[in-house]
């Protein structure tokens, strides 16, 4: 939903005037956002306050939150942020074993906004809050490992974990720079998997999905991407065929460790046809497995490890979201 999506979408007073039944909102906001932040999210407030009753609540940290949700009581709960803000609302919902029964909206307000991008939500904040107020509640997947950390969009082992930690000082450097309507920060990922190519670990791991081993320890791997969401840093389509609803995740393993293959695997990476080569495999499955070597983790951008082993699995409508219909 893009352009003059707004336009198409109902307004709150119908034709008689009379305000159409929506269920009241929770707000969650992040207390660190900047002024403009807070002005970009009051015009969605704006939309959002003209058809039913909004609570903002901002927070900092996880006790705060945690406070946050335990007053939310039936109602519907915006996310007002990015894919950080979103992965620790759900982190916290399944904590408290209150994931099933939420329905959360989301007004995009992150520099990458990737799960929102893959779910179609409008990145105009007015748009998005006129899909919180028409659209569909659907069922989302979530993956979720064995000590219970959850990874909302995408979750990634080798290069991509470095990219990520490259990537993270390019987005705060270039984050504060805008050209025309884009933000510079979200070259990022980009930036730092071309930053991460001349110098990236090359490791030995057993990956099985369902059960099966698809790379065992004498096939040295770039990455392992497991994906629930398409893109990370900001539409760089890791793993581009994902879904978020169809029960699976989507697995991307690259062998591309010479120099050369590096160099192709990043230019490949850039236009989203890297799962196209020769060196790289492309599955789904429920269940992923992966041991060997020490590696780091970069789930939904947060970055963890050393590991040397990990398991993930699908858990299949775990959540159910306000949806463009």
């Amino acid at each position: 939903m893009h352009g003059n999506a707004t336009k198409d979408l109902p307004h709150p007073w119908g034709a008689l005037g009379i305000v159409r039944a929506v269920d009241p909102l929770l707000v969650i906001s992040n207390s660190g956002a900047g002024t403009s932040d807070e002005e970009t999210l009051e015009l969605g407030l704006t939309i959002l306050r003209s058809a039913t009753s909004v609570e903002v609540a901002a927070t900092g940290n996880p006790g705060e939150l945690d406070s946050v949700l335990h007053r939310a009581g039936s109602r519907r709960i915006v996310v007002a942020g990015g894919d950080g803000s979103l992965h620790a609302v759900v982190a916290a919902l399944h904590r408290r074993q209150e994931l099933k029964s939420a329905v959360l909206g989301l007004l995009p307000l992150g520099t990458g906004n990737d799960f929102a991008r893959h779910m179609d939500i409008p990145l105009d904040v007015e748009e998005a809050a006129n899909v919180i107020l028409h659209g569909q509640v659907r069922p989302v997947d979530l993956i979720v490992d064995e000590v219970g950390s959850v990874v909302v969009n995408n979750v990634h082992v080798g290069i991509g974990a470095e990219a990520a930690r490259a990537g993270a000082g390019w987005k705060e450097r270039l984050g504060s720079i805008g050209v025309g309507g884009l933000n510079l920060g979200k070259l990022g990922y980009p930036l730092g998997a071309a930053q991460s190519a001349f110098a990236p670990p090359s490791l030995r791991l057993r990956v099985e999905v369902d059960g099966e081993v698809v790379n065992d320890l004498d096939s040295p791997v770039l990455m392992v991407a497991i994906g629930n969401g398409s893109s990370v840093g900001g539409g760089t389509q890791l793993t581009p065929e994902a879904e978020a609803d169809d029960g699976r995740a989507d697995v991307m393993i690259s062998h591309a460790v010479s120099p050369l293959a590096r160099v192709g695997y990043v230019a490949k990476l850039v236009t989203a046809r890297h799962h196209e080569r020769d060196d790289v495999a492309y599955l789904r499955g429920r269940e992923v497995f992966i041991s060997g070597e020490e590696f780091w983790c970069s789930a939904d951008g947060e970055i963890y490890g050393p590991e040397r082993s990990r398991t993930w699995h699908v858990e299949p409508a775990a959540y159910s979201m306000v949806l463009p219909s």
